[in-house]
């Protein structure tokens, strides 16, 4: 059986590996795209679908802020209608503590144009009277918003294919190696695809591509537990979600245009890597059910109709890996976005593309090169 061959082969496809194709084949480099099952079937099309920057670390800004950009032509360069509602953003407290919090990174973001407003209990009330007397504080970012994550990925993937990827989906890989000046990627059907260039977009199975090449990094696998409520008149407008101080008590919701409400939060559940499974926990759909009226009380009136998880790549330091192999000429990676690489996929393919074409990015991502666990490296040899 001959190899297919490009000038890129990327492994995942996930909203990363879709947008890194896409925008690779409009630099005009040959490119094989392989994913196990369908594209966007896992973290990208499971996700809450935040299309968010406030709330980021500082550092992650221009990445974010280079992607909101190409959120905004979504449908002039992918040809799609996702769902896009840039509605924007609230954050919203409950103690002088939270408004604290909120205040000093809408300081410390000032210079990035989230054009972030920090609103006292009256203002709110004013604005958004469906809120809870409880509610004290809200910082409100007016050009963030949601999408549909199950419809983003793929509507990229099928962009990338029109442009002139070959996409291979429900492709089982079994080995990813360097052999001579080309990668040699070995799929369990018996095809093999080679390229002087690969990049690894495989979320949570990422790091078992990057420890077979010596750099493994400390992550884990997630489930994240989302609902979804019947629907009811459009009202909500942004995504809001509550500051906590209890990670697990953490709620965030979004509705959509058709009238649900998207509910996220309430902490994760650990998943099955190897046979890709996961569940959602009842007792964290109750414990949303029970913190969402803290927001908004006309939440204790309504019905949970579906609900459901995925399986996220999360990193000790919450920072994703990003850039070239510390080791192997020719190897890239994005992965480890834990559980906030919607809003950034785009952008992360677009600085890939760019970085794989050029050797450089305009975007600064030194902070999330893999060689920062070279200590593990080394453990690990």
């Amino acid at each position: 059986m001959s190899a297919h061959k490009a000038d890129v082969v990327i492994v995942g496809g996930g909203i990363m590996g879709a947008a890194t194709a896409f925008f690779l084949r409009q630099r005009g480099m040959s490119v094989i795209l392989i994913e196990r099952g369908l594209i966007g079937q896992q973290a990208s099309g499971v996700n809450f679908g935040n299309v968010r920057r406030m709330g980021r670390p500082i550092e992650q800004l221009p990445l974010s802020n280079r992607s909101r950009a190409i959120w905004l032509k979504f449908k002039e360069l992918f040809g799609e209608d996702v769902e896009l509602l840039l509605n924007g953003h609230l954050r919203v407290g409950f103690r002088p503590a939270h408004e604290e919090r909120m205040a000093q990174y809408a300081q410390d973001a000032q210079s990035y144009g989230l054009g972030m407003q920090m609103m006292g209990a009256k203002a709110l009330r004013e604005r958004f009277p469906f809120l809870a007397p409880e509610v004290t504080s809200g910082c409100y970012a007016p050009y963030d918003g949601h999408a549909n994550p199950r419809l983003a990925a793929p509507a990229i993937g099928r962009a990338a294919a029109r442009a002139g990827a070959q996409v291979f989906e429900n492709t089982e890989i079994v080995s990813v190696e360097k052999e001579g000046e080309d990668f040699r990627v070995s799929a369990a059907d018996g095809r093999t695809f080679r390229a002087p260039v690969a990049l690894i977009t495989a979320g949570a199975w990422g790091n078992r591509i990057s420890a077979s090449f010596g750099e493994p990094v400390p992550m884990i696998a997630k489930g994240p537990q989302m609902a979804v409520t019947e629907p009811v008149p459009y009202a909500i407008g942004p995504t809001i979600g509550a500051v906590t101080d209890v990670p697990d008590q953490l709620v965030f919701f979004r509705q959509v245009a058709r009238g649900n409400i998207v509910i996220g939060g309430g902490g994760h559940e650990p998943v099955d890597l190897e046979n890709r499974r996961t569940h959602v926990n009842p007792s964290r759909t109750l414990m949303k059910l029970a913190q969402a009226p803290r927001v908004v009380p006309a939440f204790s009136r309504l019905n949970i109709i579906r609900v459901w998880s995925g399986i996220e790549g999360y990193m000790e330091d919450s920072r994703p890996v990003m850039g070239p192999s510390a080791r192997v000429p020719g190897l890239y990676y994005a992965f480890g976005f834990s559980g906030e690489g919607f809003q950034l996929g785009p952008g992360v393919g677009e600085v890939m593309a760019e970085l794989i074409q050029t050797g450089a990015t305009t975007t600064p991502i030194g902070q999330y090169h893999i060689a920062r666990f070279a200590k593990l490296a080394q453990q690990a040899a």
